[in-house]
């Protein structure tokens, strides 16, 4: 299963867009391959990137492969176990937000399933949006801001001061629409869901031989 193929070229614009700012400010972003402050708790990711992820997934070594599918087997347990209603195919979507919020909290301290041993993330080019929008703040095409959300910014002051970014959001989640809708056909042929939502775990277990199994 491949990504809508529009889809890889909208997460490319938020890649250039993190590096338009890093070279602009040269050695102030210390974001790097290995640095997984951010990686960590469960959160929502849009049905485009749950074909994403499961395509970088599918492409690991098998052994690599196993590994990442049993964490994500333990993390969605350990999510079931405070949430009984969260069960395959772990549509987040569905649950309040305020659930999610706290399950998000509980498991704060929890890495993601992708992340090797050193922290390194297995599936980087393959990895959702919204940890391409990850640490920097956004000025968006209609004046909203959205701050950054790396959780160890206050150790690097010009980091921390760095003004919100001009990305054109709005547009981009227009763009967006179409790899939602060809991605909810991807996933659930029979009943279409552009609206699924769920987790890194969720996604990679929808690509494992047997799913259901958590």
């Amino acid at each position: 299963m491949r990504p809508p193929p529009d889809y890889p070229e909208l997460l490319a614009r938020l890649d250039a867009w993190q590096q338009d700012v890093r070279e602009r400010f040269p050695g102030v972003v210390p974001c790097r391959s290995g640095c997984s402050a951010c990686c960590h708790g469960p959160f929502d990711i849009s049905a485009a990137d749950t074909v994403v992820v499961r395509e970088g997934v599918a492409s690991l070594p098998y052994p690599v492969r196993a590994a990442v599918e049993q964490r994500a087997r333990m993390q969605v347990g350990r999510m079931a176990r405070m949430e009984p209603g969260f069960e395959f195919p772990w549509d987040v979507s569905r649950m309040a937000e305020s659930r999610l919020d706290a399950l998000g909290d509980a498991q704060a301290g929890e890495p993601c399933p992708a992340l090797d041993s050193e922290g390194r993330c297995l599936i980087y080019e393959r990895r959702p949006m919204i940890c391409r929008m990850m640490g920097l703040g956004m000025r968006t095409a209609s004046g909203a801001g959205l701050a950054n959300g790396c959780p160890i910014r206050d150790d690097f002051p010009a980091y921390r001061d760095l003004p919100l970014q001009e990305f054109d959001l709005e547009r981009w989640e227009q763009e967006e629409r179409s790899a939602l809708e060809a991605a909810g056909r991807q996933l659930f042929p029979e009943a279409p869901n552009p609206e699924f939502e769920t987790t890194i775990a969720g996604a990679i277990l929808l690509a494992a031989p047997e799913p259901w199994r958590t």
